[in-house]
């Protein structure tokens, strides 16, 4: 296993172990360990870690950054952070790759992994996993990060799904189908609500919420090969119903306009703490948000259960989740990068951030995820999907972003909109092929 974690080093935490105790500057806006510290590596992160916006998550991020730098004092982690626009950072991060200038580990959304792998940029991760951690990782999970070669190019640690939240006091049962959520939506408003709130501007959110309502129907966005197939036979007939359930959801005024410019999961929480909506599509991960932000009676009020469907029978929904990865050149670094996916990111970090974990037998070792919360959310995954592996698929989602929002604000017809956003992706195939 990891050198770092043993050997010569192991006297190096004995001798600097008194140091570090009384140090007070480990973890700050940019540096995580000691500026003299000789060994360095770039970490570019998303919230998820001391700097996430809920007091409780950064305290517990901080501890464990501590805990682990503690453990490696010859070893500074200079920090940077990406903006809320995943989909231009992740952009600017492989472009960066390809040209030998991104940091030496950096967290990657799994939805663009596969762009990654396929310009060659990930470093092996291979030799710091065993083999029984990898064989536990969900088989979408492990497929995920595994190039052709069979090596392991990134750690997946965390995972979500998307359900529906409501305000029993406002919607006390269940939407089960498109038709029940309509009603619920409608119901809200005449209660003085603004109706049912989603993503439906240009954020990878919109697409990743949608796209559940076309796999509800047994739908395909690329085929085998990854050539696109949205646009075509039964596929464009399942995939223009599910974008006409959301513009019904607007012109029948169950959802207000304004959805066609919400492009954060933010803006559902301060709707439910400022009481203006009672259903809303959102994360797993937001129930702890919610907990957070609402006194005890607020919280109370609200719960959440699987998507709606066309029938009953018919759902899905949209797992996804970050990895960490490696670019650097330094085998050194490759090994560090690869510890802080494992030591913090593989099992205590799910705890502290209510991520879940990728991973099915961490599962049983947390005692967080073993509450009935948590265990709905797990059989919920079982209807899960991930996004496809397809090189193509950044853009198809791009041109179902901008789709989504000329089919919202009524600009175009839906097949003509449907019909544009295929065309782009045909031609962004063609390119990448």
């Amino acid at each position: 296993m990891l050198k770092i974690l043993a050997g010569a080093l192991a006297a190096g935490v004995v001798l600097c172990a008194p140091f570090l105790a009384n140090a007070e500057d480990l973890v700050t806006n940019n540096r995580i360990g000691l500026a003299k510290a000789p060994n360095k590596l770039v970490f570019r992160m998303t919230t998820d870690g001391p700097s996430n916006n809920m007091p409780d998550t950064a305290a517990g991020y901080r501890k464990l950054f501590e805990d682990f730098i503690r453990k490696h004092p010859d070893w500074q982690i200079e920090t940077q952070l990406m903006t809320g626009d995943i989909g231009q950072e992740q952009a600017r991060l492989l472009e960066q790759a390809k040209s030998g200038a991104a940091p030496d580990c950096a967290a990657v959304d799994s939805f663009v992994l596969p762009l990654f792998k396929k310009a060659g940029v990930l470093k092996s991760f291979s030799p710091y996993f065993k083999k029984e951690e990898i064989d536990q990782l969900f088989p979408f999970i492990r497929e995920g990060v595994t190039g052709e070669d069979g090596k392991l190019y990134a750690w997946w640690w965390s995972t979500d799904l998307r359900v529906l939240y409501r305000n029993k006091e406002i919607v006390p049962d269940a939407p089960q189908t498109w038709d029940d959520l309509k009603k619920a939506g409608l119901a809200s408003v005449e209660k003085g609500m603004e109706g049912i709130l989603f993503n439906g501007g240009r954020y990878e959110g919109t697409t990743f919420d949608w796209v559940a309502n076309f796999w509800a129907q047994g739908g395909d966005l690329v085929d085998k090969s990854g050539k696109p197939v949205f646009g075509e036979g039964e596929n464009k007939a399942k995939f223009v119903k599910a974008v006409n359930f959301y513009r019904e959801l607007v012109e029948s005024g169950a959802a207000p306009k304004r959805v066609a410019t919400i492009g954060n999961y933010d803006d559902f929480n301060a709707a439910a703490a400022a009481g203006t909506t009672a259903l809303f599509v959102g994360g797993n991960w937001q129930l702890g948000q919610l907990k957070s932000t609402l006194d005890d009676a607020q919280f109370a009020k609200w719960t959440f259960s699987p998507l709606p469907g066309p029938t009953a029978d018919q759902r899905s929904t949209g797992t996804g989740g970050w990895t960490v990865a490696s670019f650097s050149a330094d085998p050194k670094k490759v090994e560090f990068c690869a510890a802080i996916a494992r030591d913090i990111y593989m099992g205590p970090a799910n705890e502290v951030q209510g991520q879940l974990p990728t991973r099915a037998d961490l599962y049983g070792k947390y005692k967080v995820f073993s509450t009935p919360d948590n265990k709905a959310f797990a059989e919920a995954l079982q209807k899960g999907r991930a996004r496809p592996g397809a090189s193509v698929y950044p853009e198809i989602s791009n041109q179902i972003q901008i789709m989504m929002g000329k089919v919202l604000t009524g600009a175009e017809s839906t097949e003509q909109a449907v019909n544009e956003a295929f065309a782009a992706s045909m031609a962004a195939y063609d390119r990448l092929k």
